[in-house]
C-alpha cells in the first residue's frame, strides 16, 4: 500500500545560510530521499511509549490495536522508547513499559531504540535544516508568547507562535555551534509557510491543517539542544523505516507537522497515519491520574489476569459488546478497524467493577 501524499507541492528551497555543513540528503541513517520512490518490501510500524509514567489502560489499548493491525497485515513491529522529555522522564518507567507490553503479549523485532542514547542523528538533521535556512533561534518564554496572543488558542497546551524572533528575509543568521545548541535560553523553530497541508487518515478520513495559522513556526529543538517531539519522531521513523503510524487522535495535527518536515528533508515514504479515539474518564476528560489508578501494573499487582485486561480493551475496541476475557492473539484475530468507530471511549464505574472482580477469580 502506497501511503497518501500531501496535496501541496514541496516548498521552494530556502536560500543557504552560513553555519555547519548540512548532512547530505542521501544519508543512509535517514531512509530514502525524494528521488528514491521504491516502496519498502514490508510495512513497518512502531510501538513508542514515552517513559513519563506507567502505562495505563488508554495507552495499552492504543498499543494493542497497533500490534493487532501489524499482526493482521504482516507489518514488522519495532520498539522505540521516546525518552527526550527532560525532567518529566521517569528513569524506571522505560523498563517498566517494556515489561508491561511483554506481559500483555505484545512482541517486536530487535532491541528497543532509546532516543536519549544518541543525540547525534538529531544534531545532524538540525545542521541540515540550518544549512537550508529553514530554522532559526528563539529566546521567547511561554509567558511572552502568551502575552502576544490576540486570542486564546484552541489547544490550551500549545500557543500559536507569533513570530517574534522570526528573521527578516535575506538576513544572514549567526553560525550554529554546539554552544548555541546547548544554550539554555535558546530554542529552534522551523519557518512554516502559510498554506494548508492535507492527508487521508485511515480512520479519521481527510484532514487539513494550516500550520502557520494554527501553531506558527513550531519548535524543532528545545532549550538545551534536545530535539523536540516533532523532529525526533521524523528522524527516528525515517531511521527505522516506519511506514505505518498508529496513535491517539490527540496527535492528528502533529501528522501535518511531521509531513512538512519529511518534505523539507526530502525523505520518503511519508508514513500512513491511523489516529485512534482516546479513552476518557467519567468526566469526559482524557484518562489520567485524576480518575484514579488505572495503571496496568497496578491491576497486575492486584492479581487481575492479562486475559481480563485485554477483554476490557477488546470491549472498548468494538470486538465484543459485553465483557469477556481473551489473549492478545485472540484480540488480533478478531479486531476490525472499521468496527472501532470515531467516538471516544468512556471508562465507567461498571468497567472498573468488572476488572476488580478479576481479583476474586
Amino acid at each position: 500500500m502506497v501511503p497518501p501524499q500531501p496535496d501541496n507541492p514541496p516548498p521552494p528551497e530556502p536560500p543557504e545560510s552560513p553555519g555547519l555543513n548540512p548532512a547530505p540528503a542521501s544519508s543512509p541513517d535517514l531512509g530514502h530521499t525524494a528521488t528514491e520512490r521504491d516502496q519498502p518490501a514490508i510495512e513497518v510500524t512502531r510501538l513508542a511509549p514515552s517513559p513519563t509514567g506507567a502505562l495505563h489502560l488508554g495507552n495499552a489499548r492504543t498499543f494493542l490495536i497497533n500490534w493487532a493491525l501489524a499482526k493482521r497485515h504482516g507489518w514488522k513491529v519495532v520498539l522505540r522508547i521516546e525518552d527526550l522529555d527532560g525532567p518529566r522522564v521517569d528513569p524506571q518507567a522505560s523498563q517498566q513499559a517494556i515489561d508491561t507490553l511483554g506481559w500483555l503479549g505484545l512482541t517486536w523485532e530487535g532491541q528497543p531504540l532509546y532516543q536519549s542514547h544518541d543525540l547525534a542523528p538529531y544534531r545532524e538533521v538540525l545542521a541540515r535544516l540550518y544549512g537550508l535556512g529553514a530554522i532559526y533561534p528563539c529566546t521567547c518564554t511561554r509567558k511572552e508568547i502568551l502575552n502576544a496572543q490576540s486570542a486564546p488558542h484552541e489547544d490550551e497546551h500549545e500557543l500559536r507562535y507569533p513570530g517574534t524572533c522570526r528573521p527578516e528575509p535575506g538576513v544572514d543568521q549567526a553560525p550554529i555551534t554546539e554552544a548555541v545548541l546547548e544554550d539554555s535560553a535558546t530554542a529552534w523553530r522551523v519557518l512554516v509557510p502559510e498554506e494548508p497541508i492535507s492527508y487521508d487518515d485511515c480512520l479519521c478520513g481527510r484532514q487539513t491543517f494550516n500550520l502557520q495559522k494554527q501553531v506558527g513556526d513550531f519548535v524543532v529543538a528545545s532549550k538545551m539542544g534536545l530535539p523536540a517531539y516533532q523532529l525526533a519522531v521524523v528522524v527516528d521513523d525515517a531511521r527505522q523505516g516506519v511506514t505505518q503510524v498508529v496513535r491517539g487522535d490527540d496527535l492528528l495535527g502533529s501528522a501535518c507537522r511531521q509531513m512538512f518536515l519529511y518534505r523539507l528533508l526530502g525523505l520518503t515514504p511519508v508514513p500512513t497515519y491511523t489516529h485512534l479515539p482516546l479513552v476518557l474518564g467519567p468526566d469526559g476528560r482524557r484518562l489520567a491520574k485524576r480518575h484514579g489508578d488505572t495503571r496496568i501494573d497496578t491491576y497486575r499487582q492486584r492479581g487481575i489476569g492479562v486475559r481480563r485486561i485485554i477483554g476490557m480493551l477488546a470491549r472498548w475496541s468494538g470486538i465484543c459488546d459485553g465483557h469477556e476475557e481473551m489473549t492478545a492473539e485472540e484480540f488480533a484475530a478478531r479486531f476490525e478497524l472499521d468496527r472501532l468507530g470515531r467516538d471516544p471511549v468512556t471508562f465507567t464505574m461498571e468497567d472498573e467493577a468488572w476488572l476488580l472482580e478479576g481479583c476474586l477469580s
